[in-house]
């Protein structure tokens, strides 16, 4: 089964490494995989947020007793664990697959990493749309560069650990 799971992971990479054109060198081939496994994990989450706001859920409000839980929230509580796991294997599997940290602590930090995502997300669209008087869609543009910058840094030397930070220090005379 685990031969299975690295034929799997082989033809993925390859995959991903051959649309890696000559026009690309310029980018490091780890910050081009991060980004082609982020879009298509990102293009995922959107489809089944789709599919799940749409068709499971119906648009329809969920109510547990109590409380009740407007369909595009429920959606996104039902998608997250999804994509994360995806997002998590692509990350661990393709992108950074020179980590030596185990398992276990490369999730535990991919998810400190993630919950830190969705709080900038949070405070930056709250901060341009409502502060900065910017519109919803360039707000979120912008957010999604800080964030996408915050978190390949953070799961390059935090989550995934594979490398020295990029500055380099001062050789002391």
């Amino acid at each position: 089964m685990a031969n299975f799971f690295i034929k799997i992971q082989n033809w993925i990479i390859r995959v991903v490494d051959f649309f890696y054109f000559p026009i690309f060198r310029f980018i490091p081939l780890e910050i081009f995989r991060y980004g082609v496994t982020g879009g298509i994990n990102t293009l995922f989450d959107l489809l089944l947020y789709f599919v799940f706001y749409r068709y499971i859920l119906d648009m329809q409000v969920v109510h547990f007793g109590l409380f009740a839980i407007g369909p595009h929230i429920a959606a996104f509580f039902m998608v997250f664990p999804i994509t994360f796991s995806t997002g998590f294997l692509l990350a661990k599997y393709i992108t950074f697959t020179s980590s030596d940290l185990k398992g276990k602590i490369q999730l535990f930090r991919y998810g400190v990493t993630v919950a830190g995502a969705i709080l900038l997300n949070y405070v930056f669209l709250k901060f341009f749309v409502e502060y900065a008087g910017f519109y919803a869609t360039l707000s979120k543009a912008i957010t999604t560069i800080i964030v996408v910058i915050y978190s390949y840094i953070l799961q390059r030397y935090f989550s995934f650990k594979t490398g020295k930070f990029l500055i380099p220090r001062k050789v002391a005379d």
